[in-house]
């Protein structure tokens, strides 16, 4: 497994270990009792991203995607969806070009 993934797995059991948590003194206790947050946080954090992207700040690219990956596996963790289930649907479309893969899709 590749370091990201050993990091994924480690910081997902985190967030898992904090449902429950009071919210008060746990932000991803919060982030599970609040999934509106969650994805606010998480279109928030996009955006940070995406915009040191364009600016060419390598730091904050690295930074913001921390933050961005943080609160995408707490919004999973609130929606009950596992990092293996994410995984199988992007296998799913290995060898597919992203063009006939979006085609594909229904709607």
């Amino acid at each position: 497994m590749s370091r990201l993934g050993e990091v994924l797995e480690r910081v997902a059991a985190a967030i898992a270990k904090r449902r429950g948590a009071d919210p008060a003194t746990s932000w991803s206790a919060r982030l599970l009792a609040d999934r509106t947050l969650a994805a606010r946080k998480v279109a928030e954090e996009a955006m940070e991203m995406a915009l040191a992207a364009g600016l060419d700040d390598r730091p904050a690219v690295i930074a913001e995607s921390a933050d961005l990956i943080y609160h995408w596996l707490a919004l999973l963790a609130g929606a009950g969806v596992t990092l293996d289930e994410v995984a199988a649907a992007l296998e799913a479309r290995e060898g597919r070009s992203g063009i006939e893969e979006k085609a594909s899709r229904p709607g």
